[in-house]
């Protein structure tokens, strides 16, 4: 089709899902190099988009705008001095409904039902159904009202200058003799946390397999208590990361051989700027959620102990499933398939 002028996203949270969103706008403007591609998202998920070469521009909105008349009427004014001739809704929510409709795109494209749901489908003139597995490969089919076929969906992450020199400097003051891992405890979910000494018995596994001394990071006070934990508890073969924003841990992940962790945001930010990632996948499957491309493996329990769809937020039984030993060979195998390359 023709090129349009401009495009605007809406995918408004949560970190992870923010990032499986990214390879949309690199495919629209690999596709349309001369169109404006602007982006509406939520609080501190705008930090994993900033200088994004992909996206002109950021249209940063609190968390709790829609109860708000003030950033509602905000949000439309600045949609309509965007003029947007597309809009797509990644999220399929009633809030990213609400964004895609204020847009006033005469092309408003989003899932069918029932992925959209809370009525987000009434905002969309082009609703598009897809049979593809992966959440990333399903965003990219949402091009196809534009004539476009992602084939090979490519992230194309910013480096960040700033925080890469604020990793650098923290590094050399930790005088490694080694590479790093990284291992992250945390998740959004109480479902998809993964048992805090099993991470520390991974630490330990990988210092004295693969030699790697491992940096445990975090985010919020109980992650800081779950890492701490960790470190303790490695016997010397891991090191606690300092408080990181967004940027820094995309940079540190950049420096690591390998990043361990459970379905969240740092995950999926670690596999999106080229970090080999072990991803632990309990209550929700690797295939429609697992850290995208090749190089990444995923370790999940038994089909027994996987919940039904609509416990996987409360049923912690799926990652006590995985184990050490497990998680130890994946991470060799990937360890040793990287070396090869």
């Amino acid at each position: 089709m023709q090129a349009p002028r401009s495009i605007v996203i809406v995918k408004l949270s949560a970190i992870g899902d923010v990032l499986h969103g990214v390879p949309v706008a690199v495919a629209a403007k690999r596709a349309f190099p001369g169109t404006r591609i602007g982006w509406v998202v939520e609080g501190r998920a705008a930090d994993v988009l900033a200088g994004h070469p992909a996206i002109d521009h950021l249209f940063r909105m609190p968390r709790g705008w829609l109860k708000s008349p003030t950033q509602v009427l905000s949000l439309r004014r600045h949609l309509r001095a965007f003029a947007a001739d597309v809009a797509i809704d990644l999220q399929g929510l009633l809030k990213s409904g609400v964004a895609t409709w204020l847009s006033a795109a005469r092309m408003r494209i989003g899932h069918c039902r029932p992925e959209s749901r809370e009525r987000a489908w009434l905002a969309y003139s082009h609703p598009v159904a897809t049979t593809l597995t992966h959440i990333v490969e399903r965003n990219c089919d949402l091009l196809a009202p534009l004539g476009v076929t992602a084939t090979m969906p490519n992230f194309d992450m910013p480096h960040w200058p700033v925080s890469r020199l604020r990793i650098q400097r923290w590094l050399q003051t930790q005088q490694l003799t080694s590479a790093i891992a990284i291992i992250n405890p945390g998740a959004g979910w109480p479902s998809k946390l993964w048992p805090v000494e099993r991470f520390a018995a991974v630490a330990r596994g990988l210092h004295r397999r693969n030699g790697l001394q491992t940096v445990v990071v975090w985010g919020g006070e109980v992650e800081l208590a779950a890492a701490e934990r960790i470190v303790s508890d490695s016997l010397g073969a891991a090191i606690l990361a300092p408080r990181t924003t967004l940027q820094d841990l995309g940079e540190l992940a950049r420096l690591a051989r390998v990043f361990i962790s459970s379905d969240t945001g740092p995950l999926h930010l670690a596999a999106a700027v080229g970090t080999p990632c072990v991803g632990l996948f309990g209550p929700v499957p690797a295939a429609r959620n697992g850290p995208y491309g090749q190089h990444h493996v995923c370790v999940e329990p038994p089909a027994s102990l996987r919940p039904a769809w609509d416990d996987r937020k409360t049923d912690t039984g799926s990652m006590h499933g995985i184990d050490v030993d497990a998680v130890l060979t994946a991470t060799g195998s990937l360890l040793a398939r990287a070396q090869a390359a």
